[in-house]
Order: structure tokens, then C-alpha cells, then sequence
């Protein structure tokens, strides 16, 4: 006998959707790191950014 079901209701899986415009190449660019990793692309854009956001440097003008 099933006790509960649990669902978890979106956006609570600590994920938000955002939507991004990116030139043509980047995305072909992605799509062949996508095949030869066997990643989704979302995946993919997902680790290349939380990369960039540890090395970013911030220069004063």
C-alpha cells in the first residue's frame, strides 16, 4: 500500500528559468561541446557559468 506521493511543485528545486539571446556561432559552439560531452545544453551554459563567476575580475574605468 502506497502511503504518500510526494510532488515537487516547480521552481522549487532551487532552478529559476531565464532566457538569454546569444549569436548564432555561441550556440553551434555549445551544441558541439553538448555532443562531445554528452551534456544538454543547458547543462553545459550551466557549468561555463558558474566557472566564469568564480574567476571574474572587476576593473575600475
Amino acid at each position: 500500500m502506497i502511503k504518500e506521493i510526494k510532488i515537487v511543485m516547480r521552481g522549487e528545486d532551487g532552478h529559476k528559468v531565464t532566457s538569454v539571446r546569444m549569436k548564432d556561432e555561441t550556440i553551434e559552439r555549445l551544441d558541439v561541446l553538448s555532443a562531445k560531452t554528452n551534456r544538454s545544453r543547458n547543462e553545459i551554459i550551466n557549468l561555463l557559468l558558474d566557472s566564469a563567476l568564480d574567476i571574474v575580475k572587476i576593473e575600475e574605468a
